[in-house]
């Protein structure tokens, strides 16, 4: 299914230059949001994957999902002191700012697989912030998934290592 007539461009948002890619569009549409899931179940459901992490907040909207349909279990990455536990946190950049996530201490058993799931995979600075705090609890990052991936913001090169599922392309 070819998903880009179901996401909205909207120019200058959040702030001039940038073309966000607006999903709320898609979710909307329960057929299209739906396949959006069903895709990535259909490439994921052989995988060895214990858990799926998504960070906030249109992480969750892929992510968990994606986990239930897996029969997996979701770690939700919240920005910083929105967790009420023992957490761990890193920082990283954004297209447009800086920004930092945290996950909570006890959310993976080292040795578990863990697939990333997010909405978009832009500048990479997001998914690579979770990447590294999936492993310092000891997890072993199996992929990432995303329903958009911005090709000419390079963001696979900061995923090295890492293979990399996108549904739609720009």
């Amino acid at each position: 299914m070819d998903f880009k007539p179901y996401i909205r461009v909207i120019p200058d948002f959040p702030q001039p230059g940038i073309r966000f890619k607006d999903i709320t569009t898609l979710l909307k549409d329960g057929a299209a949001y739906r396949a959006v899931i069903d895709q990535l179940v259909e490439r994921y459901k052989d995988e060895k994957i214990d858990l799926i992490a998504g960070p906030e907040a249109r992480g969750f909207v892929i992510g968990a999902p994606l986990a239930y349909a897996l029969g997996v279990g979701f770690v939700p990455i919240r920005k910083s002191g929105k967790l009420p536990g023992e957490t761990i946190e890193s920082s990283y950049d954004l297209e447009y700012g800086k920004d930092k996530l945290s996950m909570h201490r006890d959310a993976i058993t080292p040795g578990q697989n863990v697939l990333i799931a997010d909405d978009l995979l832009a500048t990479g600075g997001t998914i690579r912030t979770t990447i590294d705090l999936v492993r310092q609890l000891g997890g072993n990052v199996v992929g990432a998934a995303f329903l958009i991936e911005l090709t000419y913001l390079n963001g696979r090169d900061k995923l090295e290592g890492i293979e990399v599922t996108s549904l739609v392309k720009y």
